[in-house]
């Protein structure tokens, strides 16, 4: 085998920032892209950012796909549609959860398009607005996902194997291990995806990878602690049980994918145990919905609590106050509801969707509350809310944030800085250096000094670094 000339690392996205991920790894001529997420924050940064993708991307042999939260797999539509032409690799749950996530992007991206443009029609100085990329870009975009089970190793090119390992972040998640043929020597480089926490309900915990020698690695929570995963149902179950007795609705932004199905089940349970009283609950999402079935397919991925649940209850995501709502009309109703009620809808940060209408419709109210069990990045409506900000812009419109705002971090799918410690650790002392990414900066230095502390080099890379790992 030829010598290798060439071993480049380029970070195109989540560098110094929590969403867009994307990372480019170049061997020799051959180029490997890992995640293609949208980019959130300010609306015109994104529209910006999103809307050009790298011509090193485009021009890419392959693609591994992390997992398919949005602000990692978002953005493959577009990336097919601008010409990449390669496979898009992934586990099989991935590739399900992808077949529903990536459609309903691109038919609220095109819904979102059309009624900007029909308001905005009688402004001359209005430019019509495109979608991103349309339905049929992304029904475009699946033909070429290749589904993989964990730890089976796949090869790219005869220098080049690659195997999956559970990363029990959401369903399906996966650290990336990328083998590579250096010069007679094997060098191992490992994406860690997002890390999900141990001991979480339903799925299984993440698995470290094995005497890597270079370490990409998100710090979302770098420096941040998580409530005891034991507390996430009393907390829960405290939150509405106050909103009730105020006479109150329960609105919770929940993302559709993994924390939608973990507020059911905490609710399944807070129900069938006696802990909460019955009070009913809408599920307002209509991926939500379909996500949740590809969560009953996939019970493989369960771990033994949920199993345990299931096989004494029946199905884990189902129980008699649960009300399924799909059509938009349902939902519109939903603002008539006098009685105290618990309303899930989706987008997670608040920035689309239904649960801007339910936000826009019950914020004002004392005696509502807003239930945060997610992530916010910075400059979303959701990290306003977090803020607890006297006032907050919903469809461009000021809005008092006189609901109560209650903020459950216990229900984080992301590992805190003791967890992502751990994580590190496990990954050994031959790791030459760990790229520290998928971080608002302060999360990353916190993370990097404690690193330092355990004599562990790492580096916070900017968007655009390059670096070579030939020699490093």
């Amino acid at each position: 085998m030829t010598r290798l000339n060439q071993f480049d690392l380029t970070f195109l996205g989540a560098a110094q920032t929590v969403t867009g991920s994307m990372y480019l790894l170049e061997v020799d001529d051959y180029k490997i892209i890992v995640d293609c997420g949208f980019f959130q924050g300010r609306r015109q940064e994104s529209a910006t950012l999103n809307r050009n993708i790298p011509k090193t991307a485009r021009d890419a042999d392959a693609m591994i796909l992390t997992h398919a939260h949005i602000d990692h797999s978002g953005n493959i539509p577009g990336l097919v549609k601008s010409g990449f032409q390669g496979q898009i690799h992934c586990t099989a749950t991935t590739a399900d959860l992808c077949g529903h996530m990536l459609r309903d992007s691109a038919r609220i991206q095109e819904h979102d398009a059309a009624w900007l443009n029909r308001k905005n029609n009688d402004d001359p100085d209005w430019k019509p607005i495109e979608p991103l990329y349309t339905e049929d870009d992304a029904i475009a975009a699946l033909e070429k996902f290749v589904p993989h089970a964990y730890d089976t190793p796949f090869e790219l090119n005869p220098r080049i194997k690659v195997h999956l390992v559970d990363a029990g972040h959401v369903l399906g998640s996966a650290s990336v291990i990328i083998d590579v043929l250096v010069n007679g020597h094997s060098r191992r480089v490992v994406f860690s995806g997002d890390i999900g926490r141990r001991n979480l309900p339903i799925l299984k915990d993440p698995v470290p990878p094995s005497h890597p020698d270079f370490v990409i690695m998100e710090t979302t929570y770098g420096n941040r602690e998580h409530g005891p995963v034991a507390s996430m149902h009393e907390q829960l179950a405290k939150a509405i049980e106050e909103t009730r007795q105020r006479g109150g609705k329960v609105i919770i932004p929940s993302f559709a994918l993994e924390r939608t199905q973990e507020i059911l089940f905490a609710l399944n349970e807070l129900c069938s145990s006696g802990r909460i009283k019955p009070i009913p609950v809408y599920l307002d999402s209509p991926l939500a919905i379909n996500l949740t079935e590809v969560f009953r397919k996939h019970r493989e991925c369960f771990d033994e609590e949920a199993a345990t649940f299931s096989n004494a209850h029946g199905d884990p995501f189902g129980f008699d106050m649960l009300r399924v709502v799909e059509s938009a009309k349902e939902s519109m109703a939903l603002n008539e509801l006098s009685e105290p009620a618990i309303i899930i809808s989706a987008s997670g940060m608040c920035e689309g969707g239904r649960i801007v209408h339910h936000l826009r419709n019950n914020i004002e109210n004392h005696k509502n509350a807003v239930v945060i069990v997610g992530y916010q990045a910075q400059h979303t409506l959701g990290r306003r809310i977090v803020e607890r900000r006297r006032q907050v812009p919903i469809f461009g419109v000021k809005r008092d944030l006189n609901a109560r705002v209650y903020v459950l971090n216990a229900f984080s799918a992301h590992a805190d800085k003791n967890e992502l410690l751990w994580w590190a650790r496990e990954c050994g002392s031959q790791v030459r250096k760990f790229f520290l990414v998928h971080g608002d900066p302060e999360q990353s230095v916190a993370f990097a000094e404690q690193l330092d502390a355990l004599g562990m080099k790492s580096e916070i890379p900017r968007r655009g670094t390059k670096v070579s790992l030939l020699d490093s």
